[in-house]
């Protein structure tokens, strides 16, 4: 919570926010505009996520891009600069003025590097959707194989990286917004930060990286691959790493598991892998997989002794997100 905003404000906006971002009225815009506004980093974080799910529903593009592109480029909060660049990217075309700002904001050295890659690729994304643009393109719905309009094969890349028509894609949506009502059913345990996880591992990891004071994203959506969509168990933003944790014994989850880490392998995301047999050792296991890339953490204190602080800041509340069914199922996990 921002000192400058009183608490129960906070705490309205901040559920407000994340009420429009699981909806999908377009008029929600103007009043997801003026939650960015707000002096609160988590607001403007959830505001901006809010905004880039609404391109698939037929937001204003104009006025998005208008109220996203200050908040990427110049937000003092480079968390909330992610996911405004994250959105901005969402609207493809339309933020096509703003690309000479975006490859200077790629290339800036002073910049987090997890900002300058969101930077460069949305940047990319909205080359491409411009060229796709001027080429006047055609496309046929991946699900039952007829032509798709411009505005279609927009709407559904944008939601799904898929293309689909109308028809397809309502059918689509509405199958993943069960998969993730079954989801997050599933999410019954409480971690010491208030973080609802769907198993005993995931809050020992929770608890583990709130004590040591590593900011995650539990269960968030992440497009990963072309015609993909996954939920990370955990993502660190600071660090740009994703972490999963394979709790499931069956035949199908590991399946599933396989084809995720087969996506995660394609496009170059780093990944520690977690599992049952860590549990009792989660510490030492954990200490030795952040540092195989480069972060190390202070010894863990003698008998007695405070534990030393880390620089990175807490945990930020985590926001359940809608997810294909394709990804590992759910069921009771260790």
């Amino acid at each position: 919570m921002n000192a400058n905003m009183d608490r129960n404000l906070h705490h309205q906006s901040v559920q407000r926010a994340l009420e429009l971002g699981r909806g999908t009225d377009p008029a929600a815009l103007a009043e997801l505009v003026s939650l960015l506004a707000l002096p609160s980093d988590e607001l403007r974080r959830l505001a901006a996520s809010a905004i880039g799910k609404l391109a698939a529903f037929g937001a204003n593009p104009s006025a998005a891009v208008h109220a996203l592109a200050p908040v990427a480029l110049r937000d003092p909060h480079p968390q909330v600069r992610q996911y405004a660049l994250k959105a901005l990217k969402c609207y493809g075309a339309a933020a096509r003025d703003h690309l000479h700002d975006l490859d200077d904001l790629a290339a800036n050295d002073t910049a987090k590097d997890y900002v300058r890659r969101t930077a460069h690729s949305a940047a990319e994304a909205i080359r491409e959707a411009v060229r796709l643009l001027e080429a006047g393109a055609q496309h046929r719905c991946s699900r039952c194989g007829r032509l798709v309009t411009a505005e279609e094969h927009t709407r559904s890349h944008q939601a799904f990286q898929r293309t689909f028509c109308d028809r397809c894609f309502d059918e689509v949506f509405l199958d993943r917004r069960n998969f993730d009502t079954k989801v997050e059913l599933h999410k019954t345990i409480v971690a010491r930060a208030g973080t609802l996880v769907q198993s005993d591992g995931e809050r020992l990891i929770a608890d583990w990286l709130a004590a040591h004071r590593i900011a995650y994203r539990y269960d968030e959506r992440f497009r990963i691959l072309a015609g993909h969509a996954i939920r990370p168990d955990f993502y660190l933003p600071e660090l740009d790493l994703y972490l999963e944790y394979w709790g499931m014994d069956t035949a199908d989850y590991k399946i599933g598991m396989l084809k995720k880490q087969q996506l995660y392998q394609q496009e170059g995301k780093r990944l520690i892998s977690l599992y049952p047999a860590d549990k009792p050792r989660l510490d030492t296991v954990l200490r030795a997989k952040l540092a195989l890339f480069g972060y190390t953490l202070p010894p863990p204190p003698a008998a007695g002794d405070p534990p030393a602080p880390s620089s990175l800041p807490l945990p930020a509340p985590s926001v359940g997100h809608a997810s294909p069914p394709q990804t590992p199922g759910v069921g009771e996990r260790q």
